[in-house]
């Protein structure tokens, strides 16, 4: 599933000399997260030594992997904000580093951490002194496909998103201030910033490297992406592949196609029962794609689902920005990829399982006022369900490798 590009890269990366900005990297590349080469702390001639390096500074032009190409008109990457290797790493070191809180307790990835799927596996975000918040953990990766981000929406952009957290009392229970107090303490967070942005450390700043590094965390192929090509196939020439040796000499660039995607969702391949789900998924019996569309598999808008109305004073999501009483309880549709990962599911982690939210939306939800028109109730035999479940889960997809430590001292 990888490329020879990866490769590539990852030699220039290595030896200090990046691929050019007129190239395309893919982004989903190991190298563009693995950090600066090297083991234990990072030290000052390492950091400069990468930093000193113009290459490492060049925009990027980057294109997203096969699975997700198709969504490329949703790619943002803000005009005043590109990517660049040494941005990626800064945003990586901030990423993990749990002196952005007020007690050097809790990173952004005790929230979202690559182990969980990005997520966490716990029903509410977990902050400094053990705290609850009132809502579960979204992923952070596949991000450079979205704008507005939070359940809420309440951040217009990724940069917004990052900063949040440090000044909420219960997460990192920092204020911007004081953390960029602590950052400018740290003489390689220094130089670091000087060199990327031109200037001493600001919060500003920190949610810009923070957003760069999220999106080059994107999913690659699942085997449901690698399975599609061959189901196409089958469905447009059906008695062509019924015989492949007369394939192979009748039509051989087709038969060409058709193997070589095949070989390679024999490699992970779908189930019959995931199958037979990604066929109810896309229909209208099971209504999924009424919000779960696109590459990502989320439509990016917001919508009640019933999940947590019943409650005397219910949280209500996007109303709290809005002020729109068609936004009350309403929450944003997360993507399913990886979903298997990063169980509890809901904006309130009120449901533990897969099958769980299957059988929540084939009840049609919880009755309320504000309840989506989308949301119906399901007619689904227990199969129907269990081939959904499975369907989901093949829509996980390989993540870039981390480097998880390797931090300034």
């Amino acid at each position: 599933m990888r490329h020879s590009l990866m490769f590539g890269l990852l030699t220039m990366f290595a030896a200090g000399a990046p691929a050019s900005a007129a190239e395309l990297v893919k982004l989903g590349s190991d190298t563009l997260t693995q950090g600066i080469p090297g083991k234990g702390n990072l030290t000052i001639e390492e950091i400069k030594s990468f930093l000193n390096n113009p290459k490492n500074h060049e925009p990027l032009n980057v294109q997203l992997p096969d699975a997700l190409k198709a969504g490329a008109s949703a790619l943002f990457i803000p005009e005043d904000n590109p990517m660049t290797l040494a941005k990626i790493e800064l945003g990586r070191q901030l990423y993990f580093d749990r002196r952005l809180s007020v007690d050097n307790t809790v990173s952004c990835a005790d929230c979202h951490h690559p182990t969980t799927g990005y997520g966490a596996n716990t029903r509410f975000g977990v902050g400094v002194r053990k705290q609850e918040g009132n809502r579960n953990s979204p992923v952070s990766f596949n991000r450079i496909l979205s704008k507005a981000q939070f359940w809420d929406g309440r951040a217009g952009t990724l940069e917004d998103q990052a900063v949040g957290p440090i000044a909420n009392p219960i997460e990192m229970g920092h204020t911007h201030d004081a953390c960029i107090g602590s950052l400018g303490k740290i003489e390689g967070y220094r130089i670091q910033f000087e060199k990327v942005f031109g200037r001493a450390p600001n919060i500003d700043d920190v949610g810009r490297a923070i957003a760069t590094f999220e999106r080059a965390l994107v999913t690659e192929a699942s085997p449901y992406d690698l399975y599609e090509p061959v189901r196409q196939m089958l469905v447009a020439f059906p008695e062509e592949l019924e015989d492949l040796d007369a394939l192979k000499e009748e039509d051989p660039q087709l038969y060409a196609r058709f193997t070589k995607a095949k070989a390679l969702s024999d490699e992970h391949p779908m189930s019959d029962s995931a199958k037979r789900g990604r066929d109810l998924f896309f229909s209208a019996k099971s209504n999924c794609t009424a919000c779960h569309v696109g590459v990502n598999f989320t439509d990016e808008l917001y919508h009640n689902l019933g999940v947590g109305m019943e409650a005397a004073e219910p949280d209500l999501g996007r109303f709290a920005e809005t002020k729109q009483e068609k936004d009350k309880g309403a929450f944003k549709t997360p993507t399913i990829r990886n979903i298997a990962q990063s169980a509890p599911y809901m904006h309130d982690g009120s449901q533990k399982t897969l099958e769980e939210v299957v059988e929540y939306y084939a009840k049609g939800g919880h009755p309320n006022p504000y309840l989506s028109d989308k949301i119906k109730k399901l007619d689904l035999t227990a199969q129907d369900k269990a081939d959904l479940v499975e369907f989901m889960k093949a829509l996980t997809g390989p993540l870039p490798k981390v480097e998880m430590g390797r931090l300034p001292q």
